[in-house]
């Protein structure tokens, strides 16, 4: 009976077009670690169960930095356990072009958000060493702890860390979904406090930062593209909105005499939906959480406590999308006779994608004969936290049916393959070119 991995791998390679390994880049080598990357964490549901800082991601990173040290690459790791590996350029060496992503997982989540990237920055390398490429300047792979943030509910904590962008008090005092403290949750994995709060790199001789990932979501599929190019990351804004009424009885509180807090919040949620659209058409709001109090069957609900998650690539539109969606609730709330309050939990800026960079990644894409599709990206990625610092491009890869940080996400072999030809030409102009 094969093992999981064995099935994974099987069933990647067996639509495989091997046409696609050309160049130095084997669709064949990255199935098989993509597959073995599979074993490590994986759930009952054969899903990946890494989370940040965990043994699982310890081992995961252990096993890229043998593969990273085989296909000659300098290693090291750094107080936020970013591992990063450096290929030293034949000329101009002190200057820099970066790639990477993560190998943390959500809880049952999948097998290509974030392995992918990180083994399509690794390919690169391994395609140059067979065909003989020189880099002209340097090259680092960057494998980012804690990106998907299951650990402290909040994410890209090593890419976070190595801009210098980490609040040092808000950490400090953080417990994990465990009630651990960040400080012994560190120490579990080999890491120290301190170590940490000085992880941040100097990026001024860094011209530029790429991901490959799965797009988690349907428009290549739609589109009948194998790769997309990220015109922008989406910057969230979360608001915690609280609608406070009075608590009655279900029964003997006539219906023009109430102060209904969940009658407010569902109107409210109702308007929510369609605001983005007014805005811009990149902008999505997703009411996420909601908890209702007393939440009593036969109790008129006297404070419902939601969560507005408000996103878009442009921060002028995020921002009026947020002020919009307050002024909404705010409406809402006088309509009702409830009160209204906020509670802003995260606001992080848009990165856009400058156009010196979607240039060269259009001209990557193109030279494989693939439509050039420029699409945003709504999810965060460690892209976004680099991108403060310099610019960035990300190749995104289809995703089946839009599946993502679940046991049933998948891309096939192909298009897989397809993204690291893209990545490796992109780098490779980049490199030749400067952005």
């Amino acid at each position: 009976m094969n093992s999981f991995s064995e099935t994974f791998i099987d069933t990647l390679l067996k639509k495989y077009d091997h046409t696609l390994t050309k160049q130095g880049v084997n669709g064949e080598r990255i199935a098989k670690r993509l597959g073995a990357l599979s074993e490590i964490g994986l759930t009952p549901d054969s899903g990946s169960g890494r989370m940040g800082f965990s043994n699982e991601e310890r081992a995961a990173k252990n096993l890229l930095i043998r593969w990273m040290k085989a296909a000659d690459l300098e290693v090291r790791e750094d107080g936020a356990g970013n591992v990063i590996g450096k290929l030293e350029g034949s000329d101009m060496k002190d200057r820099v072009v970066m790639a990477g992503s993560h190998l943390d997982s959500v809880p049952n989540g999948g097998h290509f958000d974030g392995p992918l990237g990180v083994l399509a920055a690794l390919e690169v390398v391994e395609a140059w060493t067979e065909s003989g490429y020189k880099p002209p300047k340097t090259y680092e792979l960057v494998i980012f702890s804690d990106e998907e943030g299951s650990r402290f509910k909040s994410g890209l904590t090593g890419s976070t860390a190595m801009t210098g962008h980490t609040n040092q008090e808000k950490m400090r005092a953080v417990n994990d979904v465990f009630s651990t403290p960040f400080k012994e949750v560190l120490e579990q994995v080999g890491l120290k406090e301190e170590g940490f709060f000085h992880s941040s790199r100097d990026f001024s001789d860094v011209e530029a930062f790429f991901e490959v990932h799965i797009e988690q979501g349907k428009r290549l599929e739609k589109e009948g593209l194998p790769v997309g190019i990220v015109s922008g990351i989406a910057g969230p804004c979360w608001l915690q909105v609280s609608f406070k009424g009075k608590a009655g009885h279900a029964g003997n509180t006539p219906m023009d005499d109430r102060q209904d807090a969940l009658a407010a919040a569902g109107d409210f949620v109702r308007q929510v939906y369609s605001a983005p659209a007014e805005v811009s058409t990149s902008a999505v709001a997703t009411v996420g959480q909601l908890q209702v109090y007393p939440n009593g069957i036969n109790v008129i609900p006297g404070e419902v406590v939601m969560t507005v998650d408000i996103r878009d690539i442009h921060k002028k539109t995020r921002d009026e999308l947020a002020n919009r969606i307050k002024e909404l609730a705010r409406q809402t709330g006088e309509k009702y006779n409830t009160e209204v309050s906020f509670d802003e939990k995260v606001r992080i800026p848009p990165v856009p994608v400058q156009e010196s960079v979607l240039s060269i990644v259009e001209e990557a894409v193109a030279s494989l004969d693939i439509r050039p599709v420029l699409l945003p990206s709504g999810a965060g990625h460690d892209a976004m936290m680099i991108g403060r610092c310099v610019p960035v491009g990300m190749i995104f890869v289809r995703s089946l049916d839009g599946v993502s940080h679940h046991p049933a996400e998948w891309s096939s072999l192909n298009d897989c393959v397809l993204s690291i030809h893209a990545l490796k030409r992109t780098i490779e102009l980049t490199m030749e070119r400067g952005i």
